[in-house]
C-alpha cells in the first residue's frame, strides 16, 4: 500500500513504540484509499496559483492541516472513550459515525457546487475573479496567502473531512486491538502527522513538477528532451487533478454514507460481487450516492439562502 511504506521506520523505535508501530501499520493500509483521494483534492486546490506562490499557499493548507489532526485526534479519542462509557451503561449510543455521515455528506455537496458551478454562477462573475486574481500577481506587494485566504480555507475544509476519516478508520484499528490508551494516543498522533507530511510533501511536489522541468531542460541533451516533456505535461496533470479531485468527493462521501447505511451497503456486498468488476461496482455506487445526496443539500443549501434572502428583502 502507498501510505504503509511509510511506516517501515518504525520498526526500530524504542520498546515503548513497539506496539504502536504495528498499529500504525495496520492502520496505514486501511487509510491508503482515502490518503489517494486526499492526496488528488490537496494537488487540486492549489491549481491557478502563480508558480512562486505555490510553496507558501500549500505551507499554509498544510498548518491547517495539522491544526485539524491536533484538533481531531483528542477529540476523536474523547467521543470513542464517551461511545463506551455509555455502552457500558446500557446505552448504545453511535456517536462518530453521525458525524462521519454529515462530513461525507458535506463533501458530496462540494463536489455537486463544483459541477453545478457553470450553472449557478454568471461567466461575468469568474471573469471579474480572474482579472482580480491578475492583478494581485502582477502585484509583489500582494501577499497571495491573504489573497487567496477563502481557497485556503475551502481546503482546509476538505482537510478536515478527510483527516477525519483517516483518524476514524486508524481508531477503529487500535480500539478492536485493545490497544492501552497511551498507544492509542501516540498511533493516531504519528498516523495524523506522517499523513499530513507525505499528502502535502507530495502535493508541493507535484505543483512544482513544471518548475523541476524547465531546470531540467536547460540541462542539453536526453535530460532536457525529459525536462520539456515534464513542462508539457504539467498543465495536463493539474488538469487530471481537478477533475480526479472532483470525483474522490463523490467517491469519499458516496462511500462514507453507503458504508454506514446498511440497506444500501448490504445491497452493494449483494449485488457487486467478489469478481474482478466488485470495485467498479462499488466505485459507480459510492459516485450515484454521492451525486444524489450533494444535489439534495446544494437544493436545501440554495433554498435556505433564498429564503433568507427574501427575509432580508
Amino acid at each position: 500500500m502507498a501510505g504503509a511504506s511509510l511506516f517501515t521506520l518504525l520498526d526500530d523505535i524504542a520498546t515503548l513504540l513497539d506496539d504502536v508501530a504495528v498499529l500504525t501499520k495496520v492502520a496505514a493500509k486501511k487509510t491508503a484509499g482515502v490518503l489517494g483521494d486526499d492526496l488528488a483534492l490537496n494537488a487540486q486546490q492549489v491549481t491557478g496559483m502563480s508558480a512562486n506562490r505555490e510553496l507558501p499557499v500549500i505551507w499554509a493548507v498544510a498548518k491547517g492541516s495539522l491544526v485539524n489532526k491536533v484538533i481531531l485526534v483528542p477529540a476523536a479519542l474523547a467521543i470513542s472513550a464517551l461511545e463506551a462509557w455509555l455502552k457500558s451503561r446500557g446505552y448504545n449510543v453511535p456517536l462518530i459515525v453521525p458525524l462521519m455521515m454529515l462530513g461525507g455528506a458535506f463533501l458530496c455537496y462540494e463536489g455537486v457546487e463544483k459541477l453545478a458551478h457553470r450553472f449557478l454562477h454568471p461567466a461575468e462573475e469568474d471573469q471579474a475573479k480572474q482579472a482580480e486574481r491578475r492583478q494581485a500577481l502582477a502585484n509583489e506587494q500582494v501577499d497571495m496567502v491573504a489573497f487567496e485566504k477563502d481557497k485556503i480555507k475551502g481546503a482546509i475544509r476538505t482537510d478536515f473531512i478527510l483527516s477525519a476519516e483517516v483518524i476514524v478508520l486508524t481508531l477503529g484499528v487500535v480500539v478492536t486491538s485493545g490497544a492501552a490508551f497511551t498507544q492509542q494516543l501516540l498511533t493516531l498522533s504519528v498516523v495524523a502527522l506522517a499523513m499530513t507530511v507525505f499528502v502535502y510533501g507530495l502535493v508541493a511536489g507535484i505543483v512544482k513538477i513544471d518548475d523541476a522541468g524547465l531546470y531540467l531542460a536547460k540541462k542539453g541533451g536526453a535530460v532536457a528532451a525529459f525536462g520539456r516533456g515534464m513542462v508539457a505535461s504539467a498543465p495536463w496533470l493539474m488538469k487530471f487533478l481537478s477533475i480526479a479531485g472532483t470525483a474522490a468527493m463523490f467517491l469519499v462521501g458516496g462511500g462514507i454514507l453507503v458504508h454506514n447505511v446498511p440497506a444500501l451497503h448490504h445491497w452493494v456486498l449483494e449485488h457487486g460481487g467478489e469478481g474482478q468488476w466488485a470495485w467498479l461496482v462499488n466505485a459507480l455506487v459510492n459516485v450515484g450516492v454521492g451525486l444524489v445526496i450533494g444535489a439534495l443539500v446544494l437544493g436545501a443549501v440554495m433554498l435556505v439562502q433564498k429564503l433568507r434572502g427574501k427575509q432580508a428583502h
